[in-house]
């Protein structure tokens, strides 16, 4: 098995690139469902946000996938892969391991540190798990890159610098009028990044703020909080007029502000300056209203760079957490060579068991005058001389699986035991459930738990 990383970032395509691959939170149950049928691939997750778009998969030929996910990539977008593969990006086994915990702990993205990835991720891996697209090895390595991005934000002082992709939007606002007192702002949107950008807006002195969304129950919610003013999406081009600041971070598949509804908002507005972020990706905005007179418009690509001097402190602290990041991929790592001596630790527990049944079976045939109390206490003492006798193999080849000749010390385990009987019994089981037709719920992770059940004591 190979784990693997495809995808395209800030860093790789500008932001008319990544809008045309993103895809919409109601498209991503769907978007697993085909990609987990994609060939070779075993398992996946799929993290969306508006800087990046990256598919991680468990394959069984690593040097092929990246044509399957491409070939994905073509149907699902329906654009031909020469307009994006030179954007793209790919990692495999501990590249893409190492990928995964930088851009979770925040180290990977335009904004060095910040948090919101996290929740991005998290989010992302739970659908993937509710779908039942991820198994044994995505279960494991998901959970312990949450856990350490967790760490990392506790452990180190990268997240106390204020620093956020709506943070860097009022910092340009700022560089544009100096103070937003007497401004008005419009928010577009208020999801998570647009109550993090009203919040910064109400902190800088913003006097007059508009939320508007498409949810207008979340709209007044949120303008509540900052004594602003909620509006339906609606409503938004008829009351652009009155907003100085528009930041705008919806998640709509199409744009809210056209450059003809912008137009006719400065005629109103009799040309005074109208200063306008795009955060959202695809985005918000028409791009040709940047052409109107007296407006200024930006996009999440211009933000990068505009907190230059709270990131040298993050950089520090990044340092931290790359040497976080290498520990844990060494722990995966352990625990991913264990994996190969389940089947050997089960053939050891499952011999072990039945020659416990047998003498359990013998005794009582020898000494049928023995009471229920009486082979309780025996049953229960036998199966501790069991479980302590096997206790020391069991780690000592976990740890030998780790070590360079791995397979030998396997291969010994098995002679040493003479467990050559459970292991083809073991592996004609494999053969026949491979040769089982899967169900559509079943699936091709059906097999999920295996290792993690193997692991159980098999004398209770």
């Amino acid at each position: 098995m190979h784990i693997i990383a495809v995808g395209l970032n800030y860093r790789t395509a500008p932001v008319e690139v990544r809008e045309r691959f993103a895809f919409a939170e109601r498209e991503l149950p769907g978007a697993l469902k085909q990609l987990i049928q994609t060939k070779s691939i075993m398992e996946c997750v799929i993290v969306a946000t508006c800087n990046r778009t990256e598919m991680y998969a468990v394959v069984d030929r690593h040097h092929l996938c990246g044509h399957y996910i491409r070939s994905f990539m073509e149907k699902w977008f329906n654009l031909p892969r020469q307009q994006f593969t030179n954007h793209l990006y790919m990692y495999e086994d501990d590249k893409a391991i190492e990928h995964l915990f930088r851009v979770t702990s925040g180290l990977d993205s335009m904004i060095i540190g910040e948090t919101q990835i996290l929740g991005q991720v998290k989010n992302a891996f739970l659908l993937a798990q509710q779908l039942k697209t991820t198994g044994t090895l995505f279960n494991n390595l998901f959970k312990q890159a949450l856990t350490m991005a967790k760490r990392a934000h506790t452990e180190t002082t990268i997240g106390e610098s204020a620093v956020s992709v709506s943070y860097a939007a009022v910092e340009l606002g700022k560089r544009i009028f100096g103070q937003f007192h007497k401004k008005t702002v419009m928010v577009l949107g208020a999801g998570e990044t647009g109550e993090l950008t009203a919040k910064h807006l109400y902190a800088n002195g913003a006097e007059r703020v508009i939320v508007v969304n498409r949810t207008y129950e979340r709209a007044v919610q949120l303008a509540d909080k900052f004594n602003g003013i909620a509006y339906s999406m609606e409503e938004a081009a008829q009351r652009l007029h009155e907003a100085d600041i528009v930041i705008s971070s919806t998640g709509a598949e199409n744009y809210v502000l056209t450059r003809g509804q912008v137009a006719e908002a400065m005629k109103r507005r009799k040309s005074k300056p109208l200063f306008m972020i795009d955060i959202a990706v695809p985005r918000d905005l028409e791009p040709s209203i940047a052409a109107v007179d007296n407006v200024f418009l930006y996009d999440i690509d211009d933000l990068e760079g505009i907190v230059e001097s709270n990131l040298e402190q993050r950089r520090i602290e990044a340092a931290k957490i790359e040497t976080m990041i290498a520990e844990e991929i060494g722990l995966f790592e352990q625990w991913y060579k264990t994996l190969g001596v389940v089947p050997l630790i089960r053939a050891l527990q499952t011999k072990a068991a039945d020659i416990h049944e047998e003498t359990m079976t013998s005794l009582e045939n020898k000494l049928p005058g023995l009471d229920e109390h009486e082979l309780k206490v025996i049953r229960k003492l036998t199966k501790s001389i069991v479980n302590q006798m096997m206790q020391d193999p069991i780690l000592r080849i976990k740890e030998m699986a780790g070590e360079k000749r791995a397979d030998e010390a396997m291969d010994m385990f098995v002679k040493l035991f003479a467990l050559e009987e459970e292991m083809a019994k073991t592996r004609q089981a494999e053969l026949q459930a491979a040769s089982e037709p899967v169900t559509a719920t079943q699936h091709k992770n059906v097999q999920d738990h295996a290792p993690a059940a193997a692991l159980a004591p098999a004398v209770q």
